[in-house]
């Protein structure tokens, strides 16, 4: 995976984003998204694909889901029957790329909805919106930004303030009940790119800007104590900065503030 004029596969970055990727081909696909700018921008777009296909499934009523184990173990069979397939006939007429991706994203999405069957509806207007906010870092490695104390991210000037709020359509919004933060905090190596800025809600969400600080806190840790490296941080913040919290704090909803910064890294 070292060239990167060879893009990586749809298959491969799905099989990424669900953890089924271990040892020197995973490590082999994380530096391959770390220099290959169009692959991150595909594996944003198939992760927002699957958000998309969750949150749909979450808006239909539906009886009681079976446990996830079921549709785990569908979603590992399905994805070793395609491996197979390629393997026994190279000829073989192939489904196109677009249905493929749809079919897995499909797949994959029943599996979000059984892990989470109770959905916050407060959680999309906590996430920024990806054509606007992608994220944007700077070029730095973890040792750089772990040499540097954090005390927090820098204040953002009024005028892009102002450029962030007309950005969003929201030119006349009451100001203080806004944080114009980062999506990629700069003590992670986020830049203050306008793309690496959102304006988020105090309220109107639990998953509010201060839950967020606690994010960034705990993957910062993580970061400097050799837990997990600066691009998957990065990665997995500018994603869905809320499934991030879940995963690391191991929660389906915001700590209170004491648990948050007593619960161990490990």
């Amino acid at each position: 995976m070292g060239n990167h004029d060879t893009h990586l596969t749809d298959e491969t970055l799905l099989l990424f984003a669900d953890g089924e990727t271990r040892g020197s081909q995973e490590k082999g696909i994380r530096d391959h998204l770390a220099a290959c700018g169009s692959c991150r921008l595909r594996m944003r777009e198939l992760d927002g694909a699957i958000a998309a296909v969750t949150r749909m499934h979450r808006q239909i009523d539906r009886p009681a889901l079976p446990p996830p184990e079921g549709p785990r173990a569908l979603l590992k069979a399905r994805l070793r029957e395609l491996a197979a397939e390629r393997q026994r006939s190279a000829a073989r007429l192939s489904v196109s790329r677009h249905v493929r991706v749809l079919a897995l994203g499909a797949v994959i999405g029943v599996l979000l909805v059984a892990l989470w069957p109770e959905p916050d509806v407060s959680e999309p207007v906590a996430i920024p919106r990806i054509d606007l906010t992608p994220g944007a870092v700077r070029t730095v490695a973890a040792a750089d930004v772990c040499a540097v104390a954090f005390s927090g991210n820098a204040d953002v000037m009024p005028a892009v303030q102002r450029q962030v709020f007309a950005q969003y359509g929201m030119p006349n919004a009451e100001r203080r009940a806004f944080e114009v933060d980062y999506l990629i905090t700069p003590a992670l190596g986020g830049s203050d790119d306008i793309r690496n800025l959102w304006p988020q809600p105090y309220t109107g969400s639990r998953w509010n800007a201060y839950v967020k600080d606690a994010l960034e806190t705990r993957l910062r840790e993580m970061v400097c104590s050799g837990q997990l490296d600066l691009a998957t941080a990065q990665h997995e913040i500018a994603v869905n900065w809320i499934a991030a919290y879940k995963k690391y704090f191991h929660t389906r909803r915001p700590l209170p503030q004491h648990l948050q910064q007593e619960l161990p890294t490990e």
